[in-house]
């Protein structure tokens, strides 16, 4: 996000309340298929797990009830189970968690079993039928890494080990300190918390058309969690960074509390 890039600035750049993170990048492209050949390594192990105890329960009965049997478990090991997993975990699989990546939307919030289901469904024909082929070429050339079943499903893979740099806190304003001491500021959701902090490092890059457009989007939807609003005329700088300000002061104060009590409560000095 820079003064020259001020057409970048989507909605995806301040992503909403319940985003992952704002600058985890896409998985590169060496970590995807190391993370997809473990979990194709997996799947067949529980291919074959499975595939022998179906075809065990179904030796000696007819050969319809043997395809039928067959026939689930490949759906249960090559959809259900991934899908499944994606869901529960939020956007991980073994190999995922193994390598520190994880599945998220579009907006980079995380994903349903919609999208999950629409991936593996997809995973089964480019990455089991056709070896891998159409997803390793998709990722080659997409700029987030994605594969078929990822535009289908409009989900990407991130990194998430990644150390992530934030900008000095910002200093209340002065002129908002009485206004502050009796707000009712409620905690921002962490994607819109880390965006405001992003933006405030960030706003004397921007342009100023991009710069107000910015923080005039991230201050309406901080308003929509404080009452009374600011003071007529304030601007959106002042008003984001005496709201971030106001809330780690009085997030500080209340661990402090709270510390203090388990103390007493313990003997613990």
């Amino acid at each position: 996000m820079t003064a020259d890039e001020p057409a970048t600035l989507t909605d995806d750049d301040l992503v909403t309340g319940e985003a992952v993170a704002l600058d985890l990048p896409p998985a590169s492209l060496a970590l995807r298929i190391a993370s997809g050949l473990m979990d194709v390594s997996l799947a067949a192990v529980l291919l074959v797990a499975v595939g022998l105890v179906a075809t065990t329960a179904t030796l000696r009965t007819d050969e319809a009830l043997a395809w039928v049997a067959f026939i689930a478990t490949l759906v249960t090991v090559l959809v259900v189970v991934p899908a499944a997993t994606e869901t529960l975990t939020r956007g991980r699989t073994l190999g995922k968690w193994a390598l520190g990546l994880r599945t998220v939307r579009d907006d980079a919030g995380p994903i349903s079993f919609h999208h999950a289901f629409v991936r593996a469904l997809l995973g089964v024909v480019e990455v089991y039928a056709l070896s891998g082929a159409p997803a390793f070429l998709s990722a080659l050339v997409n700029g987030r890494g994605k594969r078929l079943g990822d535009h289908a499903a409009g989900t990407y893979v991130v990194r998430e080990r990644v150390r992530l740099h934030l900008p000095p806190p910002p200093v209340l304003p002065p002129e908002l300190a009485g206004w502050a001491r009796t707000a009712d500021i409620r905690p921002l959701p962490t994607g819109l918390a880390l965006a405001v902090r992003q933006y405030l490092g960030r706003a004397a890059t921007l342009t100023p058309p991009a710069r107000a457009e910015v923080g005039g989007r991230l201050a309406g939807q901080v308003l929509e969690r404080v009452a009374p609003p600011p003071p007529p005329g304030t601007p959106p700088e002042a008003f984001l960074a005496a709201v971030v300000a106001t809330r780690r002061e009085r997030d500080t104060e209340r661990l402090a509390r709270e510390a203090a009590l388990v103390r007493r409560l313990t003997g613990r000095g």
